[in-house]
């Protein structure tokens, strides 16, 4: 088994924080409800990614296990994009 380095843990609690605390001045901040709604996907988006990539160590698994977890997020935009529509005219 390969060793690979710890990644720096308090690196990325310092980029979750600042994460959280942007997500926080979003809601305050009174954008048109498809900005804050759009922000606040895409910086989930970002957590969920550092979290995936430095505590469940993804960044040193196969590529076959990436796309085990990347095909059904893909999939995920997928319905999301065609389901917009719909979902647009009930939110927004």
């Amino acid at each position: 088994m390969l060793e690979h380095a710890e990644p720096n843990y308090m690196k990325i609690f310092y980029w979750l924080l600042a994460l959280t605390i942007v997500e926080v001045a979003v809601v305050y901040a009174h954008l048109p409800k498809w900005t804050t709604v759009i922000a606040l996907v895409l910086m989930a988006l970002a957590k969920a990614f550092l979290v995936a990539w430095n505590f469940m160590h993804l960044r040193f698994e196969k590529s076959a296990l990436i796309l085990m977890v990347g095909l059904p997020l893909l999939l995920l935009v997928d319905l999301l994009l065609g389901l917009m529509p719909d979902i647009g005219h009930h939110i927004f």
